[in-house]
């Protein structure tokens, strides 16, 4: 067994599988991710457009930017992560490429991304 196989084998037996919908580049997503102050535990929602996915397996992670007070903010979560709660796709986008990073030029109507209609 190589050494690249080994690595694969024990991130996949270390893993925690975690039922999550699928999403891609370009779809509108809402995470759910719990936050802890002190002894204090809550859920906070991130709501925005997925950049990008990144790697596979255990190291996978995904890019999400949203507009808080005109300011674009990008947020990356790790998709083995125990704090993210839940993940509901809110919409499907139609984009093109696997990594949109064209979107942070663009404002107002042009920043739009096309919603694919669901039969």
């Amino acid at each position: 067994m190589g050494k690249a196989e080994l690595i694969k084998f024990v991130e996949k037996e270390a893993s925690v599988a975690k039922e999550l919908p699928t999403f891609k580049a370009g779809d509108t997503i809402t995470v759910h991710y719990k936050i802890i102050e002190g002894t204090k535990e809550r859920i906070q929602q991130y709501q925005g457009v997925v950049i990008q996915r990144n790697s596979e397996g255990a190291t996978e992670t995904f890019t999400v930017r949203k507009i808080s007070g005109n300011i674009g903010v990008e947020r990356i979560f790790p998709i083995g992560s125990p704090f993210i709660d839940k993940i509901d796709v809110n919409k499907r986008g139609v984009v093109r490429r696997a990594r949109i990073y064209y979107i942070r030029g663009l404002r107002g109507k042009k920043a739009r991304i096309k919603e694919k209609r669901v039969r």
